[in-house]
């Protein structure tokens, strides 16, 4: 069984910064391409970041210069690096991870998702 433990989400003022992690653990064989989402209420769930298992990386238009994705391979954590937050900013955050298992092949897994509120 594969989980991802998702760790890093809080109350910060506009301007601050915030770091999340993801680690999955279990009968993990290989991690593809691991990303972040996030959901704001009323909206829908979106793209925030990915990186693939080479280290190429891609963001949303909306935090390109101020969010930063990463990823630990030994370790098998992505994370973000969330600068300069903003309100709008505000959302539940989800990891996400393409992981290959001897059991069932490459599944799509999902953290519990972590809240980040950005307000003064």
């Amino acid at each position: 069984q594969v989980q991802l433990v998702e760790s890093g989400g809080g109350l910060v003022q506009p301007g601050g910064s915030l770091r999340l992690s993801c680690a999955a653990s279990g009968s993990i064989g290989s991690i593809n391409a691991m990303g972040w989402y996030r959901q704001a209420p009323g909206k829908q769930r979106e793209l925030v970041a990915s990186i693939t298992s080479g280290g190429s990386t891609n963001y949303a238009d909306s935090v390109k210069g101020r969010f930063t994705i990463s990823r630990d391979n030994a370790k098998n954590t992505v994370y973000l690096q969330m600068n300069s937050l903003k309100p709008e900013d505000t959302a539940v955050y989800y990891c996400n991870a393409g992981i290959f298992t001897m059991v069932v092949g490459t599944v799509d897994y999902w953290g519990q998702g972590t809240q980040v509120t950005v307000s003064s």
